[in-house]
């Protein structure tokens, strides 16, 4: 989801459901971006770094490992999918109409040189249409989803992402399996708030951790970023800290251990 300050989704009577989520689960609290503006978040959520990028270009591509990285090497599948995107492996910087548009600055993983120029790595960066059939027939072990400028409320309303999380939430936790996470995050907020030796972050976000395999009504305090949630899906599956993941100590709040 996008650029929201922490109050203005938890407590928000524009955002019910997230704020059940966030009461049924993991919240939180102290959740920070690592920079502005949009771009340099993703990239620290997939690679542990932010690559010293500080706009939102659509041409500066990286080398370096990321998490597609680390799935393939411990043969684990893995599709990330793109609301309003008008094909898989699309590598423009835009598609759609109106606040209905897939923007690239928001698909980490066509920056990335060796998933952008891999077939078979890329044609898995796939349109959102095509998850309502791989929720029937089960989910890859790593699924991202960014939803469109207008569901992931940075061109519509808090309520209009709500409503959009309302709609899916509920039908992709039962399909998720006894020990499944739901992350969900925020790209930044709109202050410079950033903790966990970042001087200048991208804001105070919101961020609730859910699913089966998540712990139930937990409100945690600890001072978390971006790299710290990266760090977790690796803790949970064994892979290697990447990046500035690898400073960052994971709290517990999944309720098995590998």
């Amino acid at each position: 989801m996008e650029n929201k300050e922490y109050g203005s989704i938890i407590g928000s009577r524009s955002a019910p459901y997230i704020n059940s989520l966030a009461g049924s689960y993991v919240l939180l609290t102290r959740a920070y971006a690592v920079s502005h503006p949009s771009l340099p978040n993703y990239l620290a959520l997939t690679s542990g770094s932010t690559h010293g990028l500080r706009s939102n270009c659509t041409t500066c591509y990286k080398n370096g490992r990321n998490i597609v990285d680390q799935l393939a090497a411990h043969h684990m599948g893995w599709k990330a999918y793109m609301q309003s995107m008008p094909r898989a492996c699309f590598t423009g910087s835009s598609a759609g109409r109106g606040s209905q548009q897939y923007a690239k600055r928001h698909n980490p993983f066509m920056y990335y040189n060796d998933v952008r120029t891999n077939a078979a790595r890329c044609h898995r960066v796939v349109p959102f249409t095509r998850f309502p059939g791989d929720l029937r027939r089960g989910l890859p072990r790593f699924a991202w989803i960014t939803p469109n400028l207008c569901n992931d409320m940075h061109s519509c309303s808090v309520a209009t992402g709500d409503a959009f999380l309302r709609a899916w939430i509920p039908r992709i936790l039962p399909k998720l399996g006894p020990r499944g996470i739901l992350i969900l995050a925020f790209d930044e907020g709109f202050t410079h708030a950033g903790c966990c030796g970042v001087r200048s972050g991208g804001g105070h976000v919101a961020a609730v951790i859910a699913g089966p395999g998540a712990k139930q009504g937990v409100q945690l305090a600890r001072s978390v970023n971006h790299y710290s949630i990266l760090r977790l899906i690796e803790r949970a599956w064994g892979f290697a800290a990447l990046g500035h993941a690898r400073a960052r100590r994971t709290p517990s709040i999944i309720g098995w251990s590998r």
